[in-house]
């Protein structure tokens, strides 16, 4: 089967079809912003913050510099360092990994478990010790698993909870009758604002989210050279901004947040119904607490074909990605980590055998079909 819409190639995500749905609102944030020449710390950085706290319905949103700063943010906030453990998931970002070393703390991997790529609640209780002082709870590809859980977990061992929420901004949980956003249930939620994420900037930024006011201020200080006061150092800090330009263009990309999630929702759905008979393929599960913001639509491919099938669909001009091909305890910088060479068979397997397809906004229903197509046609061959 011949790709029939050559003349629009399917995107991975399509960055400029964005830009230009919004064209005229970002030039016109930009250019005020050019105009003011307030390029650190303009107001339209304050003013971002309390329109995306109140749109999550959270207290506090303090920007800085990416995702990553923003984990350890995170962590230099509740005071994590030298001879504390992290319990992290062993499939995950490398940036949950990296900010535990780099704050000379040990992270203390745990495996996944199978339906919704969230760390595996029974596991973490296992690995929890004297020295454990926080669990980071990540939200891979627009969805959670078993937070509750977790959450249980962290208040009986007295642990504080960080929330990854670089790949799920817009979806939320109920718990107990009670619904919340993604990033608001630990002490800490964490985001990025990198261009392929869910609200995405044009180029790197990011969020903490926190209710607990004692947090807000510290985190701002830390963010901010250990500062309140101009050249008045308090605490050891660094310096991680989220710059005027940015905030200017993610005040308008967040108004379109939740059409954005609604379209993703529909290719989800449209992926869902064609693929369902594929048996080769296992489609990503809902959790049915959850209402996803889907930033990836993630299937796992059996028998050791995805390779194959990723190469298939290259041929059909179909982009595909692999989010994430090796577990964080087998990457070798983190080896030392996993002294005794524990086997995490779930991150594993999953490492082995997921593949992420096209979803976004700029998708067409019939670029879907394709894509469902062309996978069912390598299941024919």
């Amino acid at each position: 089967m011949a790709n029939t819409d050559l003349e629009n190639p399917i995107l991975m995500i399509d960055l400029p079809q964005q830009y230009l749905q919004q064209q005229t609102e970002i030039d016109q944030a930009i250019a005020q912003v050019l105009q003011k020449g307030n390029f650190i710390n303009g107001q339209q950085v304050t003013q971002f913050e309390q329109q995306l706290a109140n749109h999550l319905q959270i207290n506090h949103v303090i920007g800085c510099a990416n995702g990553t700063d923003a984990l350890q943010l995170a962590l230099m906030t509740l005071g994590i360092g030298y001879g504390d453990e992290v319990i992290i998931p062993a499939f995950a970002y490398v940036s949950v990994a990296e900010v535990v070393v780099l704050l000379g703390a040990t992270p203390v991997f745990v495996d996944i478990e199978n339906d919704y790529f969230f760390i595996d609640v029974k596991k973490v209780k296992k690995a929890i010790t004297p020295k454990t002082k926080a669990i980071i709870a990540v939200h891979l590809f627009g969805q959670t698993g078993n937070l509750a859980g977790l959450i249980d977990l962290a208040v009986e061992n007295d642990l504080f909870l960080i929330e990854d929420n670089a790949q799920a901004l817009g979806a939320s949980l109920s718990i107990n009758g009670e619904t919340k956003y993604l990033g608001n249930w630990g002490h800490l939620g964490c985001t990025s604002f990198f261009p392929t994420k869910n609200l995405g900037c044009f180029g790197d930024g990011g969020a903490l989210f926190t209710s607990i006011p004692d947090f807000e201020n510290k985190t701002r200080m830390i963010a901010s050279h250990g500062q309140l006061v101009k050249y008045q150092h308090d605490l050891v800090g660094i310096n991680s901004r989220l710059d005027t330009l940015q905030a200017a263009i993610l005040q308008v990309r967040l108004k379109y947040l939740n059409a954005q999630k609604e379209a993703k929702e529909a290719i989800y759905q449209q992926y869902c119904e064609g693929l369902k008979k594929v048996h080769f393929i296992i489609l990503p599960k809902q959790n049915p607490n959850c209402q996803p913001a889907w930033h990836q639509f993630t299937i796992q491919v059996k028998n050791q074909n995805r390779d194959k099938l990723k190469a298939y669909l290259a041929k059909k001009e179909i982009p595909t990605m692999v989010y994430y091909h090796i577990p964080l305890p087998a990457q070798l910088a983190y080896k030392l980590y996993n002294p005794k060479q524990v086997n995490f068979a779930i991150a594993q397997q999953t490492a082995n055998s997921v593949l992420s397809l096209p979803i976004h906004s700029g998708l067409t229903h019939k670029q879907v079909n394709y894509i469902i197509a062309s996978i069912k046609d390598f299941e024919n061959e």
